[in-house]
Formats: structure tokens, sequence, C-alpha cells
């Protein structure tokens, strides 16, 4: 999330294999297979219906590829979940090795009953992801480019599985299913290691051609004397506002190692040092809101991931800038979200079940 775009020549389409429109695979032609019960696989078609809602007593598998760790669950349709697993995210194509791997410890975990139930799997991944023909076309943080994904895993398992890109899952599971529920204008902000987010705009998920969501993360905000951002420009909201970022800020500021991020915002009230770096922080993160605030006039600022465990710390300091800079719209509210760091994860499931970000 936030640094994973690559650099491309002028024209040149960031997903590459989005211009060949003639060879994207439809799903009505793809197959994938399912076992039977004595091990042997049985093609089956992937057709429309199987974008189609879940009925409720179904079973689903989601997984969420993260920078650190691959997180998995099998839930229910109100979210409980009869497995639960982690591991660690190797370097590079093996990622999707192990991927595969937890998905069939969690499948195994469950008695057979229950695994007759599983219905359908989904992986959200980082980077660029060409949904329409299941390759992960590029993650600078993981380490992959052009890997075929969605045939291995409904091989592998023997269901129906979708695969999608993990902010776009994490910030439509907070607008439809969470914070944002009941409204059609919310702008989603994720914020850790690096920032991300989505746009809802007239009760429709914004999305670029390419499938991508909102890189807010890389609006530059301090062209002038800014560090410089892995993407290749300079003074970027991520290199600011980041939880990576403030952390680092505070170091430079004191001479003192910090624990992270959520301790710099523990210190706030106490520690004069970690109020500039924090205020600083939420500053370049309202100037990298301010555009498009202006620009969609979104009821509702939902506030994700990690860094969104600052609470009330992080909330009323930007909803306060972003009423500073806004003269011309009204200012959102500016409300966290109800799935936290566990966006994912939870966009996953809720993403099997649905069958569509809708």
């Amino acid at each position: 999330m936030g640094t994973e775009q690559p650099r491309t020549s002028a024209g040149e389409s960031v997903s590459g294999p989005r211009s060949a429109g003639a060879d994207r695979a439809r799903p009505d032609d793809r197959l994938t297979t399912r076992r039977g019960s004595a091990g042997q696989r049985t093609a089956v078609p992937s057709t429309a219906a199987d974008a189609a809602a879940l009925p409720g007593d179904a079973l689903v598998l989601g997984l969420d590829v993260g920078g650190t760790t691959i997180k998995g669950e099998v839930t229910d349709a109100a979210g409980a979940a009869s497995a639960v697993g982690t591991v660690a995210t190797p370097h590079g194509p093996a990622a999707f090795d192990a991927v595969g791997e937890l998905g069939e410890r969690l499948l195994a975990e469950l008695p057979e009953a229950d695994r007759r139930r599983v219905r359908r799997a989904a992986v959200v991944l980082p980077g660029i992801v060409d949904t329409a023909r299941s390759i992960a076309v590029f993650s600078s943080n993981v380490g992959w480019r052009d890997v075929h994904v969605g045939d291995r895993f409904a091989e592998l398992w023997g269901m129906p599985t979708l695969i999608e890109h993990d902010v776009a899952v994490a910030g439509w599971a907070e607008w439809r299913y969470g914070a944002g529920q009941g409204y059609e204008n919310v702008c989603v902000v994720i914020l850790g290691t690096g920032i991300s987010g989505t746009l809802a705009v007239g009760g429709r998920l914004v999305r670029s051609s390419y499938g991508q969501v909102g890189e807010y993360g890389h609006v530059p905000v301090r062209r002038v004397g800014g560090l410089p951002c892995p993407c290749g420009n300079t003074g970027c909201v991520e290199t600011v506002a980041s939880g990576a970022a403030i952390a680092r800020a505070y170091t430079r500021r004191t001479g003192r190692e910090s624990g992270g991020a959520a301790e710099v915002f523990a210190l706030v009230s106490t520690d004069p040092d970690a109020a500039a770096v924090v205020q600083d922080a939420v500053d370049a993160l309202a100037d990298g809101l301010v555009g498009i605030v202006h620009a969609a006039c979104p009821e509702l600022v939902v506030l994700g991931g990690g860094l969104a465990g600052a609470g009330a710390a992080l909330t009323d300091p930007l909803h306060r800038a972003l009423s500073d800079r806004l003269r011309l719209v009204p200012t959102p509210r500016v409300v966290l979200g109800e799935f936290g760091a566990r966006a994912g994860l939870a966009g996953a499931a809720l993403f099997a079940r649905h069958g569509a970000l809708a």
C-alpha cells in the first residue's frame, strides 16, 4: 500500500496487460476445479453465478496479503471465525505459495461438515492488480511482477476464488459495512506504513481504468524542502504522515528512538516534540486531502489502518485542519473506521460473501 506504483514512460499503461483487451479472459472463459471425495479434480466452469451473493449458511475463506504478514480466516455470515491463521510474507512470488498453504491449512482445520460449507474464497493483494485476468501486476513491497493468480487457488482449494486490490476491498468494506454505511459520498483513508484509500461518489466506488483506487499518500505537499519518496517524487504526504514517517520525524527532532507512531501519539499531551510531529503530520494529511474534498464533497472521511488506533488524537486535529482550509464546501466529518487494522481481512471475507464490490 502507498509505495507500490512503478514509474512508467509517457503513454505507457501502468498495468501493461490492460491495453491488450482482446487477450483478456472473460470470467465465463476460465475454469476452476473442485476436488472430489477421493481427491480427484473435476473441472467446474467459473461463471457469472460465482459473483452472486452466497446463501446465509455458507462459509467463506478470506486472505489478506500484507508486506509483513499474510492473514487468513474462515468466517460465517455474522463474521464469526472458525479457523484463523497468520504467516510471514515471503519475498517475491513465493508469497503466493504461502497464501496457498495457509488457505489449505485453514480448510484442513475445519470439521468435514463445515469444510463442505466453504463456498468461495477471496485473496486481497497489494500493489497493482488486474482482476479481469487474475494477474498480480506489480508489488514493490513484496517483490513480484506479472504473476498469474486466480486459477491456482481455485484449483488448490476447490472453490471459486476472487482476487482484488487490498485497499479497494478495505475501503469498500468500511464504506458499505463499516463506519460509512448509509452514506453515498465517503472518502476512506487507510493509514499505516503507507497511505492510500478509496472514494465513493454518488453511491459508487471510484476506480481508475486499471483498477486502482486513491493513492492519497503520493500527493506532493512539500515539494520544496521535502523528503524524497520511494515513488520518485519529493514531499509526498506519505513522507510526513505515514506511521513510519511519524516515528522517524520524532527521532530526528529529539535524537530519541520511538517505539513507533502509536507511542508518539501517546506522548502528545505531555511532550511538545511529539505534539509538533503529530501536528506536522496532520497538516500534511489535510493538505493532501483538501483537493479531494473540494472535488468530491464527501460527507465523511473515514480513517482506517494501524494509525486509526490513535483515535481522537488524530480525528479531532484533522477535522480542525480541514476546516481551516475549506471555504467553499462543507467540512466532512472525520471518523474512525469500524474495522481498524483488520479492514483488509474483514473486507476479503465480505467480498467473498457478496461476490463484487457493489
